[in-house]
């Protein structure tokens, strides 16, 4: 309540980008006061093995993580655990550095509940993101999303996925390759089958490659699709991933659609081009991991991302098919409790339906 009457009012102010990191410094400084983050991780982690999945390779704490977007450079990872995720995905990043696209360049939308950007992957790029995860290991499970410099043309895409693939594959419990944002020009145009079947099967090559050279399980890695491909190429999705050997799929990144929105179209429009997260996206991304999950049967794991703000969300993408659940743009609204929140409502549910196990729910609406 604290949250969204006073705090969240004063953040929204400003320039959206800058309070991210405004936001993020204040709580690296309260994070170096002896017993503060061990007080927030206690109030805010929710422990239940009800709650706990047994995927990718990995035991989840909880089904409940943030997606990439947030923490692009792997700054804070270590701190952002004690808000009570069961995994937290880093990146995107590029193996060269790049500033992104000119600001301002992250937008609220508060009437529709959402965030319109087009940052364009800003990070220090591979090198300087392998260093951070060297000096700070991580404590939950992390994912590391990987996406094509901006510079790079497409037809040597490969070769720039391969370079941070390799240089962060160490520090990674699972990889997603990002083909899907509508920020970096041309990159969506790596979703066509031949592009990404080629792409998806020289990385997996060079995972298996690191795997033997390390005497290490090859790492799981999966493919982050956009909602606004259509019924048939979600599906062909699916055929790809599985030529291609990945562990499974993330459903879904922004959406470029600004149809049913309640912000006006002319305020949207000035603010310009991006992709829309957030309740908007919602109901979409449902429906692809419904599809995604009725054409695997079982054999990807699907996270499920897109305008999860609480437990009725979370339970509806979970039941389409879901294994895991991010959230960006909901934590954005909702403040450094709701993990907690999101949670202590899945055990609610699974006492009201009379289930053991969250894993009684995957699926069931598909």
């Amino acid at each position: 309540m604290l949250w969204s009457s006073w705090i969240r009012p004063i953040l929204f102010c400003g320039d959206a980008e800058k309070t991210h990191y405004r936001a993020m410094a204040a709580l690296t400084a309260a994070a170096k006061v002896p017993g503060v983050l061990e007080q927030l991780r206690s109030v805010a982690t929710v422990r239940d093995d009800r709650l706990a999945m047994d995927v990718l390779g990995h035991r989840f704490l909880n089904p409940v993580g943030l997606a990439a977007g947030f923490d692009k450079d792997a700054r804070w990872h270590t701190l952002l655990s004690a808000l009570g995720f069961g995994f937290i995905e880093v990146g995107t990043i590029t193996d060269l550095p790049q500033d992104g696209n000119p600001k301002p360049r992250l937008f609220r939308l508060p009437a529709d509940q959402a965030l319109l950007n087009r940052l364009g992957f800003n990070n220090g790029g591979a090198e300087v993101a392998r260093q951070r995860l060297e000096r700070q290991p991580s404590n939950v499970v992390l994912g590391i999303n990987i996406g094509k410099s901006k510079i790079t043309p497409n037809e040597l895409a490969a070769t720039s996925y391969l370079k941070s693939f390799r240089i962060l594959w160490p520090y990674a419990h699972y990889v997603t390759i990002n083909v899907s944002s509508p920020n970096t020009p041309g990159l969506r145009a790596l979703q066509d089958r031949q592009p990404l079947l080629e792409l998806l099967q020289s990385i997996e090559s060079e995972n298996q490659r690191l795997a033997l050279e390390s005497s290490q399980p090859a790492k799981p890695v999966l493919v982050k699709i956009a909602p606004d491909l259509n019924d048939a190429q979600v599906e062909d999705v699916v055929e790809i991933a599985l030529e291609a050997k990945l562990a499974g799929i993330v459903a879904t990144n922004t959406t470029i659609r600004r149809d049913g929105l309640k912000t006006p179209a002319a305020e949207v429009g000035k603010l310009g081009d991006g992709g829309i997260s957030g309740r908007p996206v919602h109901a979409r991304s449902c429906e692809v991991v419904r599809r995604l999950y009725r054409r695997a049967q079982g054999q990807l794991t699907i996270i499920g991302v897109g305008g999860v703000f609480d437990g009725d969300d979370a339970w509806r993408m979970i039941g389409a098919g879901a294994s895991l659940v991010q959230v960006y743009t909901g934590f954005i609204y909702g403040g450094p409790l709701m993990v907690a929140a999101i949670n202590r409502q899945l055990l609610a549910k699974l006492e009201s339906h009379g289930m053991n196990h969250l894993t009684q729910r995957i699926g069931q609406e598909s």
